[in-house]
């Protein structure tokens, strides 16, 4: 919807909300208008004569065949692309602006109701905003076109964008004339009128309005009570003051709380407010800018009270506006009292005109104005599609592992049932979600051998990824695993113990899948007639045939969302979704906006190690998390630069999930390291992303390559079941999951390292010391990492104060969450990070506490 402004000031207020003033301007309700992906910058005159927008593509991004080279990703500053970032272009249509009513239905605060009229009704519920592939549950439309909000049903105060024909304007000039005896009734102001053609900014320029993802098209993404910033770019003609404030709406179109904006940094005309959703669903969130009379008169009196200049008509003015402001307040509790008293005292001639002019200057005055401002000329950016989701999309801890290596001597091929032994040692570490590798039948065809040799025996197991034997393809379980009941108990039993289960799905198929024979229009024919294996050159998997999806689209939609939907009913709500960038995003676009639709809590994670385009489009498209270039991010400057890309911009529709390894993956750091360098990265993981994970066998240190220079495992559990002696080396000390254990505690309590969007990195002067700090409310936690893990570094750290919410001169009391160790902190602070002894520190700042004098043990 393009920008439009109107005269009328907030609407009636609940606690959190500004009023309705009944001096302001009647605006007639516009016919609302749906928004086009493509914005035009010549609105027209009347919304009610303009033709309907024409349907635009869903633009599903880059769909090309993948070229996927080395899962290292982008060298290390490259930029990541993403969508270009186009400002909103407000307009003036006439259209009145949304305003913030209040999100309760409370009676409406006395307002003269002789002046304003009731509001007429309104639909309670704007109905659905569905994607056109989705059913009716409310989501965003593909193209991105958010349905304009419908005002609260009856019941409820009105918002100002229904204000009724008739009611008096608002005053928006400034008193000229002396004051008579008795103030001279308010000047009426016009209704707005359409912008002139060509016009591309509202009354008051509202641009620039983010997040924004895909240019407005794609909705941005939050999570249930996670704190993120809008911002937009605000300003007006002249010197007179201009304000903001963010409309945040739920799905069902009720305002939230009043959030006013602030100047991010002086003269930047760059505005921005922090806000949350309290509910998951499709919300929208609009800017409305403003012209601030008081403040404005506030500059002028200061300059000419001081200098004797037209001292009592500016007195008057200032009274006038008083009284204009004290109509919106509340009676209750004294607050519009204390506006009429800051009038009776700028009109007391009795009084030294400083005196009179500081009676209007008062925190009680500035605290009621604070929260009920008298607004001028508002000016709403159009809404825009935001989308809240579960917690878990945002933060959780990932354990990955292999039932069928959980099984007992006497039966070495494990079972749903022996597995199950295995969750009270998982749920103890601390975790969140349990990650299967594909459980279904293995193929016989090609079926690999012990480290993907080609001469299988008949013993055997096979690489879970290729899917599909008689016994059946993507809805069966292997035989040796159990049968659906055996898996329900496993998931029953997961829940029982706080896991939920994540199930991998790998849309790929073993030559003996039964989609061979019952789709064949599902892969791809060569001219001898037999089908293609996949490849990676140089790898290639024999045993596994790609799906060739131009033939066929629409039935492998369907066939993809009823696999889906049946592990979805036997308790699956996660999944990890095997190389999405080698189809084609629309596909995913589709199916996961079919899943969404009706069931908003299932979670996609993308397992797509590639490139940027790719990795940041389908987060656009639906996925709820990805896997990222953390692995290979393993400097100071790589990890700098990298989560500073992750928790800016692209903050607003990407999520990282920090795997540490997975059965792909052995890094060289991990390799030469030791256990040093796998506390290391688990602490980095654990702290820097609000989703980490860890494939089995991490907390043993296992490291073995397959050769030099390879970041395949030696023996890996891809091949061949692999049995660990837990018990053994949980009592010789060989395992880490004590550590992993704490760091899982630690977020837990820890409302900081749970999200992604506030992280600041810090100065030390050595090269291998990390440091960065997090905040959320009144938590701050504070990291410093020795990042070589074969040598003790000493280094002076030097803290970015204010970014922890101090002065430069103060100093904290902070708390060392792994050995609860309490120091005292400065602006500059010697550490000592002994690998394998004290790798970081994870430091609490306290609020007041009495701590130790120092840092680091220097012993």
């Amino acid at each position: 919807m393009p920008a439009t402004h109107h005269s009328s000031p907030p609407p009636t207020p609940t606690s959190d909300t500004p009023p309705i003033r009944p001096t302001d301007a009647a605006v007639p309700p516009a016919t609302p208008e749906t928004p086009s992906a493509a914005r035009s910058t010549t609105p027209e005159a009347s919304s009610a004569a303009r033709p309907p927008a024409p349907e635009q593509p869903s633009d599903p991004g880059p769909t090309a065949r993948d070229t996927r080279s080395a899962k290292r990703g982008p060298t290390p500053g490259t930029p990541s692309v993403t969508d270009n970032r186009t400002a909103p272009t407000p307009s003036v249509t006439g259209e009145p602006a949304p305003a913030t009513p209040p999100a309760t239905g409370k009676a409406t605060p006395e307002t003269s109701s002789a002046v304003r009229p009731p509001a007429p009704e309104q639909p309670s519920d704007p109905g659905p905003t569905a994607r056109d592939t989705r059913s009716a549950k409310g989501r965003p439309s593909a193209t991105g076109k958010p349905t304009p909000a419908v005002p609260p049903a009856t019941g409820e105060p009105a918002p100002a964008t229904q204000s009724v024909t008739g009611q008096p304007a608002s005053d928006t000039r400034s008193v000229t004339t002396p004051p008579a005896t008795k103030p001279a009734p308010a000047p009426q102001s016009s209704p707005p009128r359409p912008a002139a053609k060509g016009t591309a900014v509202g009354r008051i320029p509202v641009l620039d309005v983010r997040p924004l993802v895909t240019g407005g098209r794609r909705p941005a993404k939050a999570v249930v009570g996670e704190a993120f910033e809008i911002s937009a770019t605000v300003f007006r003609e002249g010197h007179d003051a201009v304000a903001a404030n963010v409309v945040l709406r739920d799905p069902k179109g009720r305002p939230g709380r009043w959030t006013p904006m602030r100047e991010l940094a002086p003269g930047t005309d760059r505005w921005g407010a922090t806000v949350e959703a309290d509910a998951p669903g499709d919300w929208t969130y609009t800017v409305e800018a403003w012209g601030d009379p008081i403040s404005t008169w506030r500059h002028h009196a200061g300059i000419k009270i001081p200098a004797g200049i037209d001292t009592e008509l500016v007195l008057e003015e200032g009274a006038l506006l008083y009284e204009r402001a004290a109509t919106g307040v509340p009676k209750n509790k004294g607050k519009r009292d204390v506006l009429l008293a800051a009038a009776e005292a700028l009109r007391d001639v009795g009084r030294p005109a400083p005196s009179r002019l500081s009676a209007a200057l008062t925190p009680a005055v500035n605290k009621v104005l604070r929260r009920y401002p008298l607004r001028e000329l508002v000016t709403s950016s159009e809404p825009l599609a935001l989308m809240v989701e579960r917690e878990r999309a945002l933060y959780g801890a990932w354990y990955e592992f292999f039932p069928r290596s959980e099984g007992t001597p006497e039966q070495p091929h494990g079972t749903f049932r022996t597995a199950a032994r295995r969750l009270p040692q998982i749920a103890e570490m601390g975790f969140d979600v349990l990650y299967l590798p594909p459980i279904h039948p293995i193929g016989r065809t090609f079926r690999k051998g012990p480290n993907n040799t080609l001469s299988a025996s008949a013993e055997d197991v096979g690489v879970p990824w290729a899917i599909g034997s008689e016994a059946g393809g993507h809805d069966a379980v292997h035989p040796d695993l159990g049968t659906l009941e055996d898996f329900a108990f496993f998931v029953a039993e997961a829940a029982r113990h706080g896991l939920e289960v994540a199930l991998d799905f790998a849309l790929q198929c073993s030559p003996d899948h039964p989609w061979v024979q019952k789709y064949p229009q599902f892969f791809h024919h060569r001219p001898d007639g037999t089908i293609a294996y996949a490849e990676n050159p140089p790898k290639k998997y024999q045993d596994i045939y790609p799906i060739a999806f131009d033939a066929d689209l629409p039935g492998l939609v369907a066939e993809t969302t009823r696999v889906l939907r049946h592990w979805m009913d036997h308790g699956v709500r996660i999944f990890r979704v095997d190389n999405p960038h080698t189809k084609p995003v629309v596909f995913w676009e589709q199916v996961i906006a079919d899943i969404n639709g009706t069931d908003p809590d299932v979670i996609f994670l993308a397992e797509a190690f590639t490139r940027p385009a790719m990795m940041h489009t389908l987060a656009q498209v639906g996925f709820q998390q990805s896997y990222t270039y953390f692995t290979w991010r393993t400097t100071k400057p790589e990890l700098t630069e990298y989560l500073t890309e992750l928790s800016g911009d692209a903050a607003a529709y990407m999520r990282p999930n920090f795997f540490v390894n997975t059965p792909d993956i052995l890094h060289e750091y991990l390799q030469r390291g030791g256990r040093p360098a796998f506390e290391v990265r688990a602490v980095l993981a654990a702290t820097l992303s609000p989703t980490w994970g860890v494939y089995s066998g991490y907390e043993l240190c296992e490291n073995a390559p397959l050769r030099e220079g390879s970041e395949e495992y030696l023996d890996s559990e891809k091949y061949q079941l692999r049995t660990r002696d837990w018990e053994s080396a949980e009592r010789d000390g060989r395992s880490i999951a004590p550590l992993i254990g704490a760091l899982n505690a630690i977020r837990r309590r820890s409302p900081a390292l749970r999200q992604l969007r506030d992280i600041h990195f810090h100065e030390a002067d050595q090269e291998s010391v990390i440091v960065y700090s997090k905040r959320r409310g009144s938590n701050t936690v504070l990291v410093v990492v020795n990042l070589d893990p074969h040598h003790t570094q000493e280094a002076t750290v030097s803290l970015d104060m204010p970014q922890l919410g101090l002065d430069w001169h103060e100093s904290l009391p902070v708390r060392d969450e792994l050995t609860g160790e309490t120091y005292q902190w400065g602006r500059t602070n010697y550490v000592r990070l002994e690998p394998g002894t004290r790798p970081a520190h994870i430091l609490t700042v306290l609020r007041p506490s009495t701590p130790q004098i120092g840092g680091s043990p220097t012993t």
